[in-house]
This record gives structure tokens, C-alpha cells and sequence, in this order.
């Protein structure tokens, strides 16, 4: 077998395990972004399904940031000294982090105000469990 179809062989095989990894987890399955099903939705599915879209989002974006800071450092290590290469990494570095704190600083702002204004006492703890 030749070196090609030996490393096409390996690739297959870590491919499929990383695939097929998930499947041995023990974590919690994340909630259904609908709560209810068919016709049998009230005002509190309508509150769970507002919460599970942001919470959805937030993840999505918390992902999508650790990708990107990821490409950014592998574009700011592999620049090997062209100034415009780590320009580019540092404004994709930046530009990640901003937006993450916006986000976050957006869902902050958001449970700050809901506790203090729901909230008898501004504890820690859910203000969006209505129902």
C-alpha cells in the first residue's frame, strides 16, 4: 500500500471517530427550542420559547467565536512577518472579542433589568421563569 492511500486510510479512520465520539458522551441533551407540540401552546411556551432561542443563539455565537479566534491565531502564527497578514489577524481578533462582549453584555443588561424591575428581591436566580 502506498504512503497516499495509507494516510487516506488513517484519515478515514479519525474522521469516523470523531463522528461517532459524541455518541459515548454522557452530557445533557440540550432543551427543544419549541417546547410544545401541535396545538396545546400557551403564553409560558411562548416565554420557554423566546428563552430557548436566545440561550440557542448565545451558544451558536460562543462557538462561532472560539472558530474564529481559532482561525485568527492561525493566521497571526502563520503571517511570518507580513504586517499585512497580522494586521488582519489582530482586527479579526478584535472584532471577534467585541462582539462576544456585546453579546454577553446584552443578555447582562437584559437579566439586570428583569430582576430588578420582576424581582421583589434582586437575587440571583431565574426572572424568566413565569410559569
Amino acid at each position: 500500500m502506498s504512503r497516499t492511500q495509507a494516510l487516506s486510510w488513517m484519515a478515514v479512520i479519525v474522521f469516523s471517530l470523531a463522528l461517532t465520539l459524541p455518541l459515548f458522551t454522557s452530557a445533557a441533551l440540550p432543551d427543544k427550542i419549541v417546547p410544545c407540540n401541535g396545538v396545546d401552546c400557551d403564553v409560558c411556551d411562548i416565554a420557554k420559547l423566546a428563552q430557548n432561542t436566545l440561550n440557542a443563539g448565545i451558544y451558536i455565537a460562543i462557538f462561532l467565536s472560539a472558530i474564529l479566534f481559532a482561525w485568527a491565531g492561525w493566521k497571526y502564527v502563520s503571517a511570518g512577518g507580513d504586517s499585512g497578514k497580522v494586521r488582519s489577524a489582530r482586527e479579526i481578533f478584535t472584532n471577534v472579542l467585541i462582539g462576544l462582549v456585546i453579546i454577553l453584555a446584552g443578555w447582562l443588561v437584559v437579566d439586570t433589568i428583569m430582576k430588578t424591575f420582576v424581582s421583589e428581591s434582586a437575587t440571583l436566580g431565574p426572572w424568566n421563569e413565569i410559569c
